[in-house]
C-alpha cells in the first residue's frame, strides 16, 4: 500500500478541518496537543507508529458525517464503538479474508466493492470510490460510506431490524447476523458502547490526545500524579510479588518501599508493567490456580505484550492488561466457576492480577474449544481475535505477533515450522 498520511490535512479537505476545530473537544485537545488553528495538524500515532483517530477525534468525524448526510438517523455511537472493534481507530489498516478473497479498508474496515456498491446503486454520491478505493483511507470518506450501510442494514429487506441485527450483519453479513459466529462480537460491542459514554467524562484534553503517540510536542506535565501497584492489587498478591526474585531485586533497586510501590508509566503517565512484573504476575497466578494445566507463564506474558503492550489499563478495544473484555470475563465467572477474583465491573479488570487470572482462564477454555484439544495457533488466534475469526490455513498477523512477544522472554521452540507453546 502506498497511500501515507502525517498530518489530518493530507486526508480531509479544508471544511472538515474547520468543522474539526468547530467541535469543542477536538479543539481543545489539539491545542492541548500543541496544534495551532491554521496549520497542520498531526495525526495521532500508537507505538508502532500506526496513526489512529483519538476517541474525541473520531466521536467528531462520526457526528459530522451523520448530521451532514444523514439527519440523525444513523446514531454516531454505534460508529464509533464498531471503529474500536474493526480497526482500533487505526486509519490506514487493511484486513484481507482469505476465505473470502477479500480486503477490508480503513477506519470501519469497509469492502471496496461494497462502497462502490453504495457509490453506484445505493445513491451516496457524497464521495467517489468507483476506480478511487484508496479514497477508503480517507476517515470522512471510509465513515461517511460505513453510515450508509449501517443506514441500508437497518432497513433491510424492508423490514426495521434491531441494532443487534445491524451490528452483527454488518460483522458477518446479512446471512451471518442471526448465526452464533458473529455472537461474540455483538457481546463486544455492547461492552464497548456501554462504557463510551463513560470515557466521554474523562478522556478529554492530554489524556485524549495521548501525547506520547503524537508527533507534535505535547503539553508540559503539569504534576499528574503516579499510580501505585497497591491501589490495585491485594496485600497477598503484593506480598507475593515482594517475596518473587526478580521484582523485589528490580524494586530494591528502583527505590520502591512496601506499601507504595509505582508502576512504571509513559511518558503521558499511563502505568504499564515491565516484563519481569508480568511474568512475575503470570507465574503467580498459574501455580495458585492453573498448577494442573500445562500453559507457560511467557505465553501469557507474550498475550500481555499484543494485547496490550503491558499498559495496566489496556489499549484500546482491550481492557486491561490481558485484554479480556468484561463480557467475557463475568461469563468466565459465573458460568465456568472461575471465581478466585471478584469481576463486578470492567473496573475490575484494570487490576493486572485480576485480568491475568480471566486471561489465563479464557486461555485453558480456548485450549480445548468445543470439547477439542487445540493447537496453539488455533489458541492464540483465538484468544486475540475471537474463536469465530480462526483461519488455521494460514498463520496471520496476529500469530507472527505473538510470536515476536514471545521471543522477548526466550521461550520461541520451534517443531516443523510451528511454535510451541502450550
Amino acid at each position: 500500500m502506498g497511500i501515507s498520511f502525517r498530518y489530518w490535512d493530507d486526508c480531509v479537505d479544508h471544511l472538515d478541518m474547520e468543522a474539526l476545530w468547530m467541535i469543542p473537544d477536538v479543539s481543545t485537545e489539539w491545542t492541548n496537543a500543541g496544534e495551532t488553528r491554521g496549520q497542520k495538524v498531526h495525526l495521532s500515532r500508537d507505538p508502532d507508529g500506526q496513526k489512529y483517530l483519538t476517541q474525541n477525534e473520531m466521536r467528531a468525524v462520526a457526528e459530522i458525517t451523520v448530521r451532514r448526510y444523514f439527519s440523525s438517523k444513523v446514531d454516531p455511537d454505534m460508529i464509533c464503538a464498531i471503529a474500536e472493534l474493526e480497526s482500533d481507530r487505526q486509519i490506514l489498516v487493511s484486513r484481507y479474508n482469505k476465505k473470502t478473497k477479500d480486503t477490508t479498508l480503513g477506519i470501519m474496515q469497509i469492502l471496496p466493492k461494497t462502497a462502490e456498491w453504495l457509490n453506484s446503486e445505493q445513491g451516496y454520491l457524497a464521495y467517489k470510490v468507483i476506480g478511487n478505493e484508496e479514497a477508503l483511507y480517507r476517515p470522512f470518506v471510509n465513515v461517511y460510506f460505513a453510515a450508509a450501510y449501517l443506514k441500508w442494514l437497518s432497513n433491510f429487506e424492508e423490514k426495521e431490524r434491531s441494532e443487534e441485527f445491524v451490528v452483527r450483519a454488518y460483522r458477518g453479513g446479512t446471512k451471518k447476523a442471526t448465526h452464533k459466529s458473529t455472537l461474540p462480537y455483538w457481546k463486544r460491542y455492547l461492552s464497548v458502547k456501554e462504557t463510551f459514554t463513560s470515557r466521554k467524562a474523562f478522556d478529554c484534553g492530554a489524556l485524549m490526545s495521548d501525547p506520547s503517540f503524537l508527533v507534535a510536542p505535547a503539553a508540559p506535565d503539569t504534576g499528574a500524579t503516579y499510580t501505585y501497584w497497591d491501589s490495585r492489587a491485594s496485600p497477598e498478591d503484593m506480598e507475593d510479588m515482594w517475596n518473587h526474585p526478580d521484582v523485589v531485586k528490580e524494586w530494591t533497586k528502583s527505590g520502591e518501599k512496601r506499601g507504595k510501590v509505582r508502576f512504571s508509566h509513559d511518558a503521558a503517565k499511563k502505568p504499564y508493567l515491565s516484563r519481569g512484573e508480568v511474568r512475575a504476575v503470570a507465574e503467580i497466578i498459574l501455580l495458585r490456580h492453573f498448577a494442573s494445566r500445562k500453559v507457560k507463564p511467557t505465553v501469557l506474558c507474550a498475550l500481555a505484550e499484543v494485547a496490550s503492550m503491558r499498559f495496566v489499563d489496556g489499549v484500546g478495544e482491550r481492557t486491561g492488561l490481558m485484554g479480556v473484555d468484561f463480557p467475557t470475563a463475568l461469563w468466565l465467572h459465573n458460568e465456568l466457576g472461575n471465581k478466585a477474583y471478584k469481576v463486578e465491573s470492567a473496573d475490575d479488570l484494570h487490576r493486572p492480577f485480576v485480568s491475568m487470572y480471566f486471561g489465563a482462564a479464557y486461555l485453558a477454555w480456548l485450549s480445548e474449544y468445543e470439547g477439542r484439544e487445540r493447537t496453539p495457533q488455533f489458541v492464540v488466534q483465538a484468544y486475540l481475535g475471537g474463536p469465530e475469526n480462526v483461519n488455521l490455513q494460514e498463520t496471520g498477523p496476529l500469530w507472527h505477533k505473538f510470536e515476536e512477544a514471545l521471543s522477548n522472554y526466550g521461550d520461541v521452540k520451534r517443531d516443523n515450522g510451528s511454535c510451541s507453546i502450550l
